[in-house]
């Protein structure tokens, strides 16, 4: 088995190699003067792994590229850590396209699976043309909180919708858990509070699988310190981090922010590499 990253996931790529104890082939990348992507890839396996995130328009062609380049596999698994467009799972109004549908359809041709992180849809993974799976790192956010070391820790989930997630992860690290809900006090005012559980005294741990601009973060973070909370903390899958999302979190009052690599920055704390390794060695 072989292994081979796009420029957008190096770092990962590196690391599942490690996992799997196969080889890391280098690519080349560079442009021409008219702005298209070139690429020369070593030699594929009969069994290569293409990994690599999709967090723009170039990262989307390096994958298609790179699956062109390795025709000669018989059996390419397809790791998408971070699938852009995955958003978009439905027509949201008339003549809009279903982008995760025409990405899934578009990475499908010479794949024979398809293996993604915390895939913000499920049902995008129906849009393959070939097997595909999500698989979650709640456990491994879980044993990263339990390594901070906090005190009285409770688990929120930002929204009702995060509700599993969060509670995966409270699971893992064996903390209280509960989900923020905004509750209206007039016209104009919102809170912003957990639903069930008081934070005063404790350590909170915000959990998502994507943290965005951060804005509806920072916003509660604020609110939660004002409830007493002892530390706020934000801890992600994803983090696009944009629109200075990063700085926006930590100037809202927030202690600390935590990522994995599938989207490989200064944040990414903890990887995803061996739960892909597991994913691919027992497909």
């Amino acid at each position: 088995m072989k292994i081979i990253s796009t420029e957008y996931s190096q770092v990962l790529a590196s690391r599942l190699a490690e996992e799997l104890q196969c080889e890391l082939i280098y690519t080349e990348y560079k442009h021409f003067p008219d702005n298209e992507i070139y690429l020369k890839t070593g030699m594929p396996d009969a069994d290569t792994v293409i990994i690599g995130s999709i967090v723009d328009n170039d990262s989307f062609v390096q994958l298609l590229l790179l699956i062109d380049a390795c025709e000669e596999a018989e059996n390419i698994t397809l790791v998408l850590p971070y699938m852009g467009y995955a958003r978009q799972d439905k027509k949201f109004n008339p003549g809009e396209p279903i982008s995760g549908r025409a990405i899934a359809k578009a990475l499908s041709r010479n794949v024979k699976k398809v293996i993604a992180v915390n895939i913000h849809e499920e049902h995008v993974l129906s849009f393959f043309d070939c097997p595909a799976t999500s698989v979650s790192l709640a456990s491994t956010i879980g044993t990263y909180v339990r390594e901070m070391d906090l005190s009285h820790t409770l688990i929120l989930g930002p929204d009702v919708g995060a509700a599993n997630f969060s509670q995966d992860v409270a699971n893992a690290c064996g903390s209280a858990c509960d989900h923020l809900q905004k509750v209206r006090l007039s016209g104009v005012e919102v809170k912003i509070q957990p639903k069930n559980l008081d934070v005063r005294g404790r350590d909170v741990v915000i959990v998502d699988d994507i943290i965005s601009t951060g804005g509806t973060l920072a916003t509660a973070a604020g609110m939660l310190h004002e409830q007493g909370a002892t530390s706020v903390h934000a801890i992600c899958v994803h983090g696009i981090f944009a629109s200075g999302g990063y700085a926006r979190l930590l100037s809202g009052g927030i202690q600390s922010v935590a990522s994995s690599d599938t989207i490989e920055s200064a944040a990414s704390k903890f990887s995803a590499a061996r739960l892909i390794a597991q994913e691919i060695l027992h497909s």
